[in-house]
């Protein structure tokens, strides 16, 4: 996508052509800043501190970690040591052990004089293959959005969404805004609901930044305001990302999403979900029970950034002093309120059934 008319990935090769430049998102909306990665280290560090986040991201950088590894040290101990350290710096996205596996698939029995370029080369087949996947979902949800258009001819078609799940959670396009800007630029008539998604505020200062740079009309709520609009008819579809999604359809994506998605069936609302296949954990039937949810520092809840008149960006407490805080960053929403699942395949509903109907090659039985 564009940043000020240049074509920009949140994760891309600097200019040296070995470096990895991400788009700091820390510091969206106010600054569009860039930090490149030099070390594995410094990759586990953007991961773990969320300067890159959204699962399809995390994986492309950790790929991309696996790479700056192998260019220092190609030796099988820094390989497995790289890949350990990566793993343990987000519980939930399960994208991020999925790109590991793979980078781990298509190194090991490399020479340590092949290892660095081929892990380079790996690294960049991922990230052009999940830009790929992206825009694929996007044509196959831009079907839906024309089918809700063409049943209210000349009227907004209003979309809610929760979190960032755009081009910055990815390496191109995204997932759940994907048919979005497919749909405003086929000429559809979309209007945008941001969730502002406390605590990191992900909706209003990432979807909104995107969307509005892209031109999409929007409009920032409160978490809370989402029921209030589908009872008043005011919501035509819902559609989220997701970090995990299990075999039977349950989906795992920022916490808030289910609140959401009870909100939807209460009111007739469809509400869909857009993932490619990699997020897919095979392995994991009930999500509720299954799937670890991470539980993120207290100062997320705690404390909040933004932008005084004169400028200034500042960090401020809006807590009682000494007050707790909980900071779990995901939740769980069952497949039963899940209206269809949008991937890189086509869409299908979100069951063992559908989902194995798109990926046939997962069926065991």
């Amino acid at each position: 996508m564009l940043v000020n008319g240049v074509p920009w990935r949140p994760v891309q090769l600097a200019g040296n052509g070995w470096a990895v430049t991400i788009i700091d998102q820390t510091k969206l909306p106010h600054a569009f800043e860039t930090v490149d990665l030099t070390t594995v280290e410094e990759a586990a560090h953007a991961i773990r501190a969320m300067l890159v986040r959204g699962a399809p991201l995390i994986g492309a950088t950790a790929a991309y970690g696996v790479a700056l590894a192998m260019r220092a040290d190609p030796s099988d101990d820094n390989l497995a040591a790289a890949i350990e350290m990566l793993r343990k710096t987000r519980p939930t996205a399960v994208n991020l052990f999925w790109a590991l596996e793979r980078m781990r698939a298509a190194l090991h029995n490399r020479s340590v004089e092949e290892r660095a370029g081929a892990a380079y080369a790996a690294a960049a087949d991922l990230a052009d293959e999940d830009a790929a996947m992206n825009e694929a979902i996007g044509e196959h949800g831009l079907e839906i959005i024309r089918g809700i258009a063409a049943k209210k001819p000349g009227e907004t078609v209003n979309i809610l969404t929760h979190c960032n799940a755009g081009w910055l959670a990815t390496v191109d396009w995204g997932t759940a805004l994907s048919p979005i800007y497919k749909a405003h630029d086929d000429g559809i008539d979309v209007h945008v609901w941001v969730d502002e998604t406390r605590p990191r505020n992900q909706g209003a200062s990432l979807t909104a930044w995107e969307l509005g740079a892209h031109g999409v009309p929007l409009t920032v709520v409160v978490d809370n305001a989402g029921g209030h609009l589908m009872q008043h008819g005011q919501v035509d579809m819902v559609i989220t990302g997701t970090d995990r999604t299990t075999r039977r359809g349950d989906v795992c994506n920022k916490i808030g999403t289910y609140l959401k998605a009870l909100a939807a069936k209460d009111n007739g609302v469809p509400f869909y979900v857009a993932l490619p296949g990699p997020t897919i954990d095979w392995q994991v039937a009930d999500g509720v029970a299954e799937i670890p949810i991470e539980e993120r520092h207290a100062d997320e809840v705690g404390r909040i950034s933004g932008r005084t008149e004169s400028g200034e960006i500042v960090t401020i407490d809006v807590l009682p002093e000494n007050a707790k805080a909980g900071n779990p960053a995901f939740d769980v929403t069952p497949a039963r309120l899940v209206t269809g699942l949008i991937t890189e395949r086509g869409v299908a509903p979100a069951t063992e059934e559908g989902l194995l109907s798109l990926y046939p090659e997962k069926n065991n039985g």
